[in-house]
């Protein structure tokens, strides 16, 4: 799944898996996971150099290694190499899900997430310049795009799993805790 910051890749993510019955893997977890600390404290700590290093080994590590649903990071898909590493992967059979979604949304969804550093100052106007920047790519990767407006994860993880003539059905994903539906913020960039 690829798209911009607020599409809800992590979440309707995690649903899709959960529908398909396979495991889900998010790239920005598995960055903080080999640097020890959150993307916010790389970007801070380390720059945005290191952290798209990390970044594309991340991404080329997890298309080789796992056969599940994947979640990449907004700005993976900026990367030539990751670029290279998903047009091989839709060549050979594989789906890129370009979860697009509309600014007033993704505003709503990211707010002023400091976990989010590009969008630090003024996220509307930095999410907009980040969306003009990458739609083109966005577009040529995908080999399916879904619009995720409003509408619960679970519906756009249905629509996904009907696009590709997968019936296995979604499940309502429901946190244990409190027994409620999950929001449709992402936790990451």
């Amino acid at each position: 799944m690829i798209g911009p910051p607020g599409s809800g890749k992590s979440k309707v993510g995690r649903i899709l898996a959960a529908g398909l019955g396979v495991t889900v893997r998010d790239t920005d977890t598995d960055i903080e996971a080999a640097a020890g600390k959150p993307v916010s404290e790389i970007f801070v700590d380390d720059g945005e150099p290191r952290f798209r290093e990390l970044e594309r080994e991340a991404v080329l590590a997890a298309l080789a290694e796992h056969d599940g649903v994947l979640s990449l990071g907004g700005g993976a898909i900026m990367n030539p190499a990751t670029q290279e590493a998903l047009e091989k992967y839709a060549a050979d059979g594989g789906h890129v899900v370009f979860l697009d979604v509309p600014l007033a949304i993704a505003a709503q969804r990211v707010g002023m997430n400091q976990a989010r550093p590009l969008l630090l100052g003024n996220p509307r106007a930095q999410w907009q310049k980040l969306m003009t920047e990458r739609r083109p790519t966005y577009e040529r990767l995908a080999t399916l795009t879904i619009v995720s407006s409003e509408r619960p994860g679970e519906q756009v993880a249905a629509e996904i799993m009907e696009a590709l003539g997968l019936d296995q059905g979604v499940p309502e994903l429901v946190d244990p805790k409190r027994g409620t539906h999950e929001s449709t913020e992402e936790s990451t960039t």
